[in-house]
């Protein structure tokens, strides 16, 4: 499902990406940690306390004069219910921030690095398990579709013995979309389940976009097939080789795949929000099935551990150098990302500062999470509790409060 024709698909087409500006508008990120004591995170912070002694790190709060807590303020001002953000340095040490509130029905503030919908953060998971099976010798990256799952990838102009499967995690496979022939309004499908196999059937009524490798242009759909070659060549479900391969090895204790029905988030969360239609009151859409996202976007996870994520990735820790290396190749991207470009399962977007950020970003009904990682170690994530076509009535609108996150992420890094 996509939330409404002027945004983004929910499970985390890219808004326009801009060069992050020079001068940083009044952007957002989040203030305040609870006290280590709280009941309700007490647990998660002392075992994040003791990461952070463990690996030379150093984790602290936000401060009020902070450039990232006064731009998390601003997001509020937007119309974001609640914003978290997770800022790492390149020593390890962590800030977190908070600002508005984690619950619009009793004005409870949002927990510190909260667990989220990370939406399309999913796919670079995903694209890392698929290398290391290249790294292992059970896929190859530039043989077609076909091999990995004869006779399932077939439409109008579709053809899967000409896609391979670097085009597929590159996004210049062709493939058409099919989270915008969901049902735009979410509260209408929260609840209903869809097998893998259902979107993609969904995708391929409709004819290519564009002949294998001729263009790039963002298509969940891709990504779906990335999940169905990863359980036809392993085996087991997609969401037990990213368990077994990423989460446990790197520790990501508030990161899960949700299992077969999960509507919930387990653990400290602050709720989403969304509106039925541009300009409708905020709804909380905090129980939903994910299904529809599925490896193109079902994950959870909290801002920490994606700046962990991430950090490992570009680090070397999760791939063999020469995947690691054509997972950062990237192409140009096209339409609203004139500034970034794209590997397998990584967008590189420029920093004000000088150099690039790595990293994805997600949307779903509910949340939106922005950030990456620097080839210095330097990571961040924004996470805020709407979709800004949740909070705006107006494209335009629109497309100025998602800027202010990107500045804000810009913000984090460079600041």
């Amino acid at each position: 499902m996509h939330d409404r024709p002027q945004t983004s698909s929910p499970t985390g087409t890219p808004r326009k990406r801009r060069r992050l500006p020079r001068a940083v508008t009044a952007v957002a990120v989040l203030g305040a940690i609870m006290a280590a004591g709280t009941p309700a995170f007490s647990g998660t912070f002392q075992n994040e306390v003791r990461e952070g002694l463990r690996t030379g790190g150093v984790l602290e709060t936000g401060r009020p004069d902070d450039a990232v807590q006064r731009g998390a303020e601003g997001l509020v001002r937007d119309g974001f219910p609640g914003v978290l953000a997770a800022v790492r340095g390149a020593g390890g040490r962590t800030r977190d921030y908070t600002a508005g509130v984690g619950d619009k029905a009793t004005g409870r503030k949002p927990p510190v690095n909260g667990r989220v919908r990370a939406a399309s953060n999913t796919k670079p998971f995903v694209a890392a398990v698929v290398l290391q099976l290249v790294a292992e010798g059970k896929v190859k990256l530039d043989a077609p579709i076909e091999t990995y799952l004869p006779g399932l990838v077939r439409g109008q102009g579709i053809d899967a013995k000409r896609i391979t499967v670097r085009q597929v995690l590159q996004h210049t496979s062709g493939l058409p979309e099919y989270s915008n022939r969901l049902n735009p309004n979410a509260f209408e499908i929260r609840d209903v389940y869809m097998e893998p196999r259902e979107l993609l059937d969904i995708a391929l009524k409709h004819k290519a976009d564009f002949a294998p490798g001729t263009r790039w242009r963002y298509s969940n759909t891709n990504y779906v097939v990335a999940g169905l070659l990863v359980q036809k060549v392993t085996g087991r479900p997609v969401g037990e080789e990213i368990t077994q391969r990423i989460i446990r090895p790197l520790g990501l204790r508030d990161t899960y795949w949700p299992g077969v029905g999960d509507r919930t988030i387990r653990g400290p969360h602050p709720k989403g929000y969304d509106a039925p239609k541009p300009g409708a009151p905020l709804g909380d859409i905090t129980r939903l099935d994910p299904s529809w996202g599925w490896a193109a976007g079902q994950l959870i996870s909290s801002p920490r551990d994606l700046n962990r994520f991430f950090a490992a990735l570009i680090g070397g820790r999760l791939l063999r150098p020469a995947e690691l290396k054509a997972m950062m190749t990237t192409v140009r991207t096209e339409g609203s990302l004139p500034d970034s470009s794209y590997g397998l399962g990584l967008f590189k977007s420029p920093l004000t500062c000088g150099g690039e950020l790595w990293g994805h970003g997600g949307d779903i009904n509910g949340y939106e999470t922005r950030g990456g990682v620097t080839k210095d170690g330097r990571a961040v994530t924004v996470a805020v509790t709407a979709l800004p076509g949740a909070i705006a009535e107006t494209e335009a609108d629109m497309e100025k409060v998602h800027q202010h996150v990107l500045d804000l992420v810009d913000t984090a890094i460079c600041k």
